[in-house]
């Protein structure tokens, strides 16, 4: 089993930076894809960002330019760095690790 627990989000003014981290334990594999998602009320939860085992990275076009995602293998921890935030980031933010979901994580954005 695996355990994913998100943490870094808070509250930001737009423009503003946050990290969030992903932490992953349990029966780890990493060759896992990892990816971040999030969901704001009455939206449905959508890609933010993914990454392979290998590296290879993939952005929605909303947040290209301004997120990096990435991921430490050997510390099993996966990272959003989110640069020029903007009131409509402003969402739950999930990590993923595989098919296993973590809470998430408050992200909010004030203009």
């Amino acid at each position: 089993q695996v355990q994913v627990v998100e943490s870094g989000g808070g509250l930001v003014q737009a423009g503003g930076s946050l990290r969030l981290s992903c932490a992953v334990s349990g029966s780890i594999s990493s060759r896992v894809e990892m990816g971040w998602y999030r969901g704001a009320p009455g939206k449905q939860r959508e890609v933010v960002a993914t990454i392979t085992s290998g590296g290879m990275t993939n952005y929605a076009d909303s947040v290209k330019g301004r997120f990096t995602i990435s991921r430490d293998n050997a510390k099993n921890m996966g990272f959003l760095q989110m640069d020029s935030l903007k009131p409509e980031d402003t969402a739950v933010y999930y990590c993923r690790y595989g098919f296993a979901w973590g809470q998430g994580t408050q992200v909010t954005v004030s203009s």
